[in-house]
């Protein structure tokens, strides 16, 4: 069942079940989402707004508790060392007290140990606070607005104001700021890889779906998604902790935080020293006094013995190392949150990582096009228009063409960008469909400019894109003025179907049998190499507002154009440093497995002809048992099509087997693995609040993942502690 907040469940705890509709909204006609929800289309009134708001509780997530600045420093002296050193100095100043003859030295080392104690709490508390300061401002990056209907009247509202019933606009570039079922929907499409791990766009309809997972119904859209293409109207249904991006956020609060290896090795050093230290002490005091040595003489001698026998100097050696690898990191933009993190990354035995965002970049590359038989390799990667198009003469026709029949818009970086290299904003970024924003890149790559091109071939007419037919096609003036031209661009089987000519290298011609088959073999190749393909054609037509099927037939190939979302450049090295290391890595992913597996063969995670593929269905209908057997079998792993739940007890089995886990993300569904695993790497400044809450480190920027040199720096920190 759909639910709606009680009051309260908005701001500051869990929402609870209650204030349900009695229908899921995904099944009911948009006419009857009105009604459900107690609103219109002319959205709420003032006053309704405000009584639900009182009602409902501000469109945020619950607020993490922060612990006061007193809190936090006594919590550094909470450790089992912190205690027995503790101990040391208080037996230090009771033996100094005891003695006949006051000795100063025994009062300078009661001192000194008190004094290690105080700098070890100090370095630690400095570090966390320092840490979750960056982390808070990094959370304060972008405020969010929305579009919403008040009174009839379209206003611009923070998003926090955002109410059940609310009617909201959205359009390609918005973020989603609360779970909405649409009620008109012009071509939607929605970027979910936050929530759900898919890199690909998927469509939205305004019509009613059946009965099914909230997530998968195609008419609802959800809080922490952008939308990528398209228009639509939608009725808030679900604000704050009662979305579904609440929900991941209260299963990664309920998630335990685990303890690093050199936390339990301190602790269990520390068990055994105070031990051992109270057994000799008492064992000397056992023997001096049969001797007829004086009581109090004895006594102190023996506290001395147990003080000596505690390393004072350990704690403050193990913070200062962890320290000098805590500014190393942060030099290379990487945030640690606990200092005792540095040490687990050196230990770890298992990473599992997220796809979209970790090992690639989240920006569509167009790597390829073809055209008149041969290929045009494209170099340079992500948004940005560096780069260029191997002998681009040939195929500039078709960049041109599927330039103009393009709604994206390729926005370049701010002027301040290169002052706040922190703020999430320093690269190139899309604006509409990422598969748009790489046609756009390409083009300029080989030398088109597509503004300019708009202005001397203006666009008249448009017929978008739908899943039924699979193809887009505007309509532009010709130069002259006089005539209309149609531009096509969508899936290479079904335009290649509406096509009669090819262009082959400047020259029109029938597009016969054998060329067409040689088309169709140059897509399967492309597709077989994990590419996203796309061809493009055209037609001359007979006016400005021709009918569909005369713009969608009788078409020209241009040619093909094969895409990716490319692995980010040091990907692969840090997976043969991992390899070295006797790491083992498994990419846990919401992705398709297809997708998935083109990734981790290009990055170097699957080598074999056949690595184990284990979808979020079939872990479903494994028992714990069958679970620890499947992670237990030493195979190249790939979990696809997971849930954050799934994410989890996968981690939680891996610990079971005595594997230090780390786990690398930067979607909202990632944070529960990443809170629950034993080092937590959230991904990027545009990653989401609730990773970046949950993740034990932090890389600000999406531009610098974990390099192996950042690994070699923690090792080396460990080891500097270890010798010590």
């Amino acid at each position: 069942m759909t639910q709606l907040l009680t009051p309260g469940d908005g701001g500051g705890g869990p929402a609870t079940a209650t204030g349900a509709v009695a229908t899921p909204v995904q099944t009911e006609s948009p006419g009857d989402v009105f009604v459900a929800l107690d609103t219109s289309p002319r959205g709420l009134t003032a006053a309704d707004a405000v009584a639900r708001r009182d009602r409902y509780g501000p469109n945020e997530l619950p607020r993490p508790r922060r612990r006061g600045l007193w809190r936090q420093l006594a919590a550094q002296f909470k450790d089992l060392f912190a205690v027995v050193l503790l101990v040391a100095s208080a037996i230090t100043f009771l033996a100094y007290a005891l003695q006949q003859s006051q000795d100063v030295g025994t009062f300078r080392l009661a001192v000194a140990i008190l004094g290690v104690v105080v700098l070890n709490a100090s370095i630690g508390f400095a570090q966390e606070y320092s840490a979750e300061r960056t982390a808070q401002s990094l959370q304060a990056m972008v405020p969010h607005t929305c579009r919403v209907l008040r009174d009839g009247e379209r206003q611009d509202l923070p998003a926090q104001e955002l109410v059940p019933g609310d009617v909201v606009v959205l359009e390609a570039g918005d973020a989603v700021s609360a779970d909405c079922r649409l009620v008109e929907a012009h071509e939607v499409s929605v970027n979910n890889a936050a929530l759900t791990g898919e890199s690909d766009a998927v469509g939205r309809t305004g019509e009613p779906v059946a009965a099914g997972p909230l997530l998968e119904a195609r008419n609802c859209v959800f809080m922490g998604t952008d939308v990528v293409a398209g228009s639509a109207k939608a009725v808030v249904f679900a604000t704050g902790a009662a979305t579904e991006f609440g929900r991941i956020f209260r299963l990664a609060a309920a998630a335990p935080r685990q303890k690093t290896p050199l936390q339990l090795q301190v602790s269990s050093m520390a068990r055994r020293v105070a031990g051992v230290a109270l057994a000799i002490g008492a064992a000397l005091f056992a023997v001096r006094v049969p001797t007829g040595q004086p009581f109090v003489e004895t006594f102190v001698f023996a506290l001395g013995v147990m003080v000596a026998l505690v390393p004072e100097g350990l704690p403050a050696t193990l913070s200062v190392s962890l320290a000098i690898g805590v500014r190393r990191m942060a030099r290379r933009h990487a945030l640690v949150k606990k200092l005792l993190a540095v040490e687990a990354l050196g230990s770890t035995t298992v990473v599992c990582t997220d796809k979209t965002g970790t090992l690639t970049q989240a920006e569509m590359t167009i790597t390829h096009v073809w055209a008149g038989g041969a290929s045009h390799p494209v170099s340079g990667v992500g948004y940005a228009p560096v780069g260029e198009v191997t002998d681009a003469a040939p195929v500039r026709e078709l960049l041109r063409v599927a330039a103009l029949c393009c709604n994206a818009r390729l926005v370049p970086p701010p002027a301040d960008a290169g002052r706040c290299p922190r703020s999430g904003r320093e690269g190139w970024r899309v604006l509409g469909d990422s598969t748009e924003g790489a046609l756009l890149v390409v083009a300029e790559k080989g030398g088109i400019d597509p503004a300019a091109e708009e202005t001397r071939a203006p666009r008249v007419a448009e017929y978008p894109f739908d899943s039924v037919r699979k193809l887009m096609s505007t309509v532009h003036g010709a130069t002259d003025g006089d005539s209309y031209r149609a531009y096509v661009k969508g899936a290479p089987q079904e335009l290649l179907a509406r096509c009669t000519d090819i262009d082959w290298n400047g020259e029109r011609r029938p597009l016969t049998d054998e060329l067409r088959a040689e088309v169709i073999a140059t897509n399967d190749a492309l597709a077989s190499q994990g590419l996203r393909v796309l061809a493009a054609g055209w037609r001359p037509v007979s006016g400005p507002h021709p009918p569909q099927d005369e713009a969608e037939s009788g078409l020209t190939l241009l040619g093909l154009v094969g895409m990716l979302d490319p692995p980010r450049a040091e990907v692969s090295d840090a997976v043969d440093a991992c390899r070295r290391a006797g790491i083992r890595i498994v990419m846990v992913t919401g992705d398709h497995p297809l997708t998935a597996e083109a990734v981790a063969r290009r990055v170097g995670i699957v080598r074999q002809a056949a690595p184990t593929v284990v979808t979020g269905a079939s872990l479903d209908a494994m028992n714990d048992d069958a679970l620890d057997g499947l992670l237990a079998e030493p195979v190249e792993l790939l979990l696809c099509r997971v849930s954050p739940e799934h994410k989890m007890r996968v981690v939680t089995a891996l610990q079971r087997r005595g594997e230090v886990v780390a786990v690398t993300g930067d979607g909202a569904n990632d944070a529960p693995a990443l809170k629950h695993a034993d080092i937590g790497v959230a991904m990027g400044a545009s990653g989401t609040d609730v990773a970046r809450e949950s993740g034990s480190w932090c890389c600000w920027t999406t531009r610098s993942p974990p390099s192996p040199r950042r690994y070699d720096s923690a090792v080396r920190s460990t080891r500097t502690s270890a010798s010590s």
